[in-house]
């Protein structure tokens, strides 16, 4: 007589009515993040957040609201959300190297780079290259590397552009993506 399999908990609790099923793979879109309060823009929550440090998140608006001001009066736009979403889409890179180890040897791989991490790579080069920036107040220096994204210049470009030539010098090692 064969043993009858236990349920588990979650089983338990499916037909139990207390949890709802679970699809088989949950999709991830960034739930919970809700748009910014001024631009009504996902993408500058993202930004905020990357910026936050130590869980300061009205410094890090004020530092961002701020920065934008700054463009707009640089810029004579109106709408400084343009130049933001601009100087992003600049700095995300199109391609990366990654190593890949074969037969004792270490390569380095052009790959694309797929949407999600080319954006984070852009938050995160901008805010580096303008935290770099020292002796002025957070605002003016995001601003600044902001203006030089939106005009192909400034060190977030030269990383991205850095990560590029590095692809393109490895392009030989391209057959080794898999």
């Amino acid at each position: 007589m064969a043993k009858k399999a236990k349920p588990s908990r979650k089983q338990k609790m499916e037909t139990q009515n207390q949890i709802p099923a679970l699809p088989t793979a949950p999709k991830v879109t960034g739930r919970g993040l809700k748009p910014d309060a001024r631009f009504n823009d996902l993408l500058v929550s993202k930004f905020i957040n990357c910026m936050m440090w130590e869980g300061k998140k009205s410094a890090s608006q004020k530092v961002f609201y701020a920065a934008m001001e700054i463009v707009a009066q640089k810029t004579g736009n109106n709408n400084p959300l343009e130049v933001f979403t601009a100087a992003m889409n600049n700095v995300k890179p199109v391609v990366e190297v990654k190593s890949k180890r074969v037969g004792g040897a270490t390569y380095q791989v052009p790959v694309e780079v797929n949407r999600k991490r080319a954006q984070s790579l852009s938050i995160r080069w901008i805010l580096e290259a303008s935290r770099a920036k020292k002796g002025r107040p957070m605002a003016e220096r995001l601003a600044t590397e902001l203006l030089d994204a939106f005009k192909k210049e400034g060190a977030a470009i030269t990383k991205r552009e850095n990560t590029h030539k590095m692809a393109e010098a490895n392009k030989a090692f391209a057959h080794y993506a898999w």
